[in-house]
């Protein structure tokens, strides 16, 4: 017999369009696919040779559970110079990808019974790993005029004496919302009166194209001392398949989350820290580069919503990869719930172009595409929308 905890999963919302992916592209047919959350350029040749060297100098045995002490210093440099946030090699623990961060910090952390707020909308793996550590997710509803954005009101009318932590995905996946230095303070401010917990996800901080990136750490030393900062490599050199990511927060969770880890994985590849050590000292150009092309191919995106389907309101991103349209004015022309699914089946079936449905993310009404892909592609694909939305609509292309 499985598990209750197994059963209790809910399997990604986002299954079905992968698997109906993944047939079409074995029968032969060209899918644009915009639905994928990884970025579309390679890890840098810089980071590649750290791997390489350590290969060839056999730097592959077992180390430290908390991860490479050379890895750690240049986190801690990272955070520093990029974040101005001090912490020191005891404060970080190096993880398979910032998820196993996200599952060592909710088992660190979590009794059973312990409530986690979720901002909605939320990343797919949010809930179900606070439940595989015994947590009940505690989704907020959020407000489409703040842009679905947390606020510190809906923190206070929220949580309970059972709120034992908040997720904070900033900036945002599926939103591509980026939090201002004042909203972060006044979660922060009444996250310190409450004694609730920050996770605070950053894994898309170098993708901003807000005017800055604020650290939650960074806002004061108390909110410092409640958060669990979650980083990694996957989005920002980019190293997706190395599976490296760190938290960052006081020495007494690191040990936790230490000791955690060392039952379940010990340290990741050595081999892929050390590729992620030569990245963090050496990519800034490379990173810069890759958002300047994520800015051109979100510019392009909008504009294009805006000219060519005013109908579709949106998010308009000021990070990560990411547009969320609201298609809530189609809903009498789809037969099934989830609406979105049904949406984004159908535009694969006809249109072949593969995105996300919004309830995958909790806010059924929405589709989210992701322009990790080049600009052509991208406005292919947003031509195949249009154009689907008018034969949904019954107009005459």
């Amino acid at each position: 017999m499985l598990s209750k905890i197994v059963k209790n999963i809910v399997p990604s919302g986002t299954v079905e369009i992968n698997d109906r992916v993944f047939q079409m592209k074995a029968e032969g047919i060209n899918i644009i696919n915009l639905s994928v959350g990884e970025p579309d350029f390679n890890t840098p040749d810089s980071a590649k040779a750290g791997g390489e060297l350590a290969m060839q100098e056999n730097k592959t045995r077992y180390d430290k559970v908390a991860g490479l002490v050379e890895l750690r210093e240049a986190i801690c440099r990272k955070l520093r110079e990029e974040n101005g946030v001090d912490y020191n090699i005891n404060q970080i623990v190096v993880s398979n990808g910032a998820k196993q961060c996200i599952t060592n910090t909710c088992f660190a952390l979590l009794d059973a019974g312990d409530e986690v707020l979720i901002p909605s909308p939320y990343w797919v793996s949010y809930p179900e790993i606070v439940k595989i550590a015994g947590g009940v997710p505690v989704f907020v509803e959020t407000k489409r005029e703040n842009d679905f954005k947390l606020t510190s009101e809906e923190i206070e009318r929220y949580s309970t004496e059972k709120t034992k932590m908040i997720v904070l995905c900033n900036p945002s996946n599926p939103l591509g919302t980026v939090h201002t230095r004042q909203e972060l303070a006044e979660i922060g401010k009444v996250c310190v009166e409450k004694g609730i917990y920050i996770m605070a996800d950053e894994v898309y901080e170098r993708i901003c194209f807000a005017d800055e990136f604020v650290s939650m750490a960074s806002v004061s030393p108390e909110a410092k001392d409640m958060t669990i900062l979650i980083n990694g490599l996957s989005k920002s050199i980019p190293m997706t398949g190395w599976r490296i990511g760190y938290t960052a927060t006081t020495a007494e969770i690191a040990s936790a989350i230490t000791a955690f880890q060392g039952h379940i994985t010990s340290h990741p590849s050595m081999v892929s820290q050390w590729a992620g050590e030569a990245g963090l000292r050496t990519s800034g150009e490379y990173t810069a580069m890759m958002v300047k092309a994520y800015r051109e191919r979100m510019e392009a995106a909008v504009r294009f919503m805006k000219s060519e389907l005013p109908e579709i309101p949106f998010i308009e991103p000021k990070g990560a990869f990411y547009l969320f349209l609201d298609i809530a004015c189609l809903k009498d022309k789809l037969e099934r719930d989830p609406y979105s699914l049904d949406f984004t089946m159908k535009l694969l079936n006809e249109k072949h172009v593969a995105v996300a449905p919004g309830s995958a993310f909790g806010k059924d009404g929405f589709i989210r595409i992701a322009y990790a892909t080049d600009k052509e592609t991208l406005l292919s694909g947003l031509e195949r929308i249009r154009d689907f939305v008018r034969e949904l609509k019954g107009q005459t292309l």
